[in-house]
């Protein structure tokens, strides 16, 4: 039970995480400000607010189902996941660390949204706001990609869970969006203080959470990897 109180808060911290992480946390924030400009009234905000989260949270659900479960469902994957996990696990928490720090740079495939087509998105109102959310979280970035691909779903592989981590990410990475909404509504200064408090949240966090990946990848190879005793 514990372990699973672990990696449900882990998920969730990954989930919040990734999305004050600089890139998504810019793009949320777009993404709010276009909606917010179309939308109109404070009541419209709000609701356009939790559509692009939930549009967003579903579509880390939706690629960490088919990602685990593709895992899972191969029998010499899932046999290798599960007698070598840990080895697995931890050199890999090692680069995600690294990566979260920065000390790894590496670049990505990647596609950014034209002006006509936030434009015509943000017009469509509510529905464009569920729409720009799924845009948005597939428009991973490195740090992003780390956390999701190279931690979350190695946690829900190691436990099984082709739903809930998954879904408890995307929870986590639609609350700060949620939170912008309501500032927006409360006036746009809102906005820009939140951004800045967040963003040092946010620097403060990267460096502790790369951290205990390291020591715990670390502490996994050396246990599991290299048959060291600690």
């Amino acid at each position: 039970m514990t372990e699973w109180f672990v990696a449900l808060g882990s998920a969730l911290w990954l989930g919040i995480l990734t999305s004050i992480s600089p890139c998504p946390l810019a793009s949320n924030i777009a993404a709010i400000s276009y909606v917010g400009r179309s939308v109109g009234s404070p009541r419209r905000v709000l609701l356009a607010g939790l559509v692009y989260s939930i549009g967003r949270a579903l579509t880390y659900v939706l690629v960490g189902i088919l990602v685990v479960s593709s895992l899972l469902s191969i029998p010499s994957v899932s046999f290798f996941l599960q007698e070598r996990m840990n080895q697995v696990l931890g050199p890999l928490l090692v680069v995600i660390g690294v990566i979260i720090m920065g000390w790894l740079p590496f670049r990505l495939p990647s596609w950014n949204l034209s002006e006509a087509v936030k434009q015509k998105a943000a017009g469509s109102g509510v529905a464009g706001a569920g729409l720009l959310g799924v845009l948005f979280a597939l428009s991973f970035c490195p740090v992003s990609a780390g956390l999701f691909f190279g931690a979350l779903i190695p946690l829900a592989v190691r436990a099984n869970s082709r739903v809930l981590l998954p879904a408890i990410y995307g929870i986590g990475t639609g609350l700060p969006v949620v939170i912008f909404a309501v500032l927006l509504v409360l006036g746009a200064q809102w906005v820009g203080r939140a951004f800045h408090v967040l963003t040092s949240i946010e620097r403060a966090a990267r460096p502790v959470t790369a951290g205990i990946f390291i020591l715990a990848g670390l502490y996994l190879t050396a246990r599991y990897l290299l048959g060291v005793n600690l």
